[in-house]
């Protein structure tokens, strides 16, 4: 079978071979329960602290504050649901943004439904959050302030210290999901003044499955899974070894290229910009500087969105907004806050680079994106 070239890497990525080595002892020889109390479950538990030592340095954090997670959608809920049935009684009043994921906007919107009030913040044009809107929303009753660090659609990153000190100031918690972001960005969360933060392996070519959230040091939370007591009680369930070694690998290894592998995604992301934006009608979404470097977003003038990804799927693998909502055919809530209308909304690709990504894909993407807007266009004259 011949695979298309896949640029579809917001929504997941690759196994790196390393992190699958890594991980294959646990699947086999050392598969002991981190909670038994012989040798097997000795060995799990020293990979799990390992593995929880690692990923809390790439945040400069300590390890203790790392809560492991079946992924960022877990944590996310266990972030924001956590905080309000802790903190309800300080206030029931909660900030976000319109552009955010699924992951906070589901739980935000079930919150409401129990009688919590739910500030969703407009972005600018360009996709960034107005800090002096932010400001102005914040009310003594305000208990959490949800904002992602980069946008999983439009790939825009957020200003997060600054967010993070006005959360500061008004002592109320600061929670980021950084599903997109972790390994590609810096993240240091004592100088970004961040008290929860979601992360996941599977954007960083590790394993589907696993994620986590940081927890500083004195945030409450209320556990959404009760069981066994896992995590110092605040998640319940059979640490998954396997993939929790695998996580650490995953963003370890994206953590010592970051700098170099995002100066080399910028280059491509350049090169697949200037390449596309020749066709005429290319409509930049998001910032153009203050992005993720892998990320593209863009709106075509003239071709219908439905018939646009159909003529590209067989040659290449991408979307038009997030994979939890590309199913059925809907304009994307990201755009839409952007003021793009439904048309330019729906007749839009996103492409995600990784580091397995190569500029020979980048040039014949151009290529064959350039051939299907021409037909289509011409069919629509």
């Amino acid at each position: 079978m011949q695979y298309p070239i896949y640029l579809d890497n917001h929504a997941t990525t690759s196994l790196d071979r390393r992190v699958l080595t890594a991980m294959l002892p646990y699947f086999t020889e050392a598969y002991g329960n981190a909670g038994s109390a012989h040798a097997y479950g000795w060995e799990a538990e020293a990979a799990i602290k390992q593995a929880r030592l690692t990923i809390a340095e790439i945040l400069e954090a300590e390890a203790e504050t790392i809560i492991f997670t079946s992924g960022a959608t877990e944590a996310n809920n266990l972030a924001i649901k956590g905080v309000a049935e802790v903190y309800f009684h300080q206030g029931r009043h909660l900030i976000t943004v319109q552009t955010e994921h699924q992951a906070v906007l589901a739980p935000c919107q079930y919150l409401e439904s129990l009688g919590f009030e739910v500030t969703y913040l407009p972005v600018r044009p360009n996709g960034l959050v107005d800090l002096k809107q932010l400001e102005k929303a914040l009310r003594p009753d305000t208990i959490l302030v949800s904002v992602m660090a980069a946008n999983n659609e439009i790939g825009v990153l957020q200003p997060l210290g600054e967010i993070g000190q006005l959360c500061r100031q008004h002592q109320v918690i600061f929670h980021t999901d950084a599903a997109q972001a972790i390994a590609k960005i810096p993240l240091d969360v004592e100088d970004l003044k961040i008290d929860l933060l979601s992360f996941t392996a599977h954007k960083i070519h590790g394993p589907k499955g696993i994620g986590g959230l940081y927890r500083r040091s004195g945030i409450k939370l209320a556990p959404q899974l009760h069981g066994g007591g896992q995590e110092g009680g605040i998640r319940a369930g059979t640490l998954p070894t396997p993939l929790i070694v695998g996580m650490a690998k995953a963003l370890e290894l994206a953590a010592q290229t970051m700098k170099s592998e995002g100066d080399r995604q910028r280059q491509l992301r350049d090169q697949l910009w200037q390449g596309l934006s020749q066709i005429g009608g290319i409509i930049l979404n998001g910032d153009g500087h203050q992005r993720l470097p892998g990320n593209l977003n863009i709106s075509i003038e003239g071709v219908k969105g439905p018939q646009l990804l159909l003529a590209l799927q067989p040659h290449i693998a991408l979307s038009s907004g997030s994979a939890c909502s590309t199913r059925k055919p809907q304009t994307s809530h990201v755009l839409e806050a952007l003021g793009r209308d439904q048309t330019l909304a729906q007749a839009s690709l996103r492409f995600g680079l990784s580091r397995f990504t190569i500029s020979e894909d980048i040039q014949t993407a151009i290529g064959i994106v350039t051939k299907t807007i021409t037909t289509l266009r011409q069919q629509f004259l």
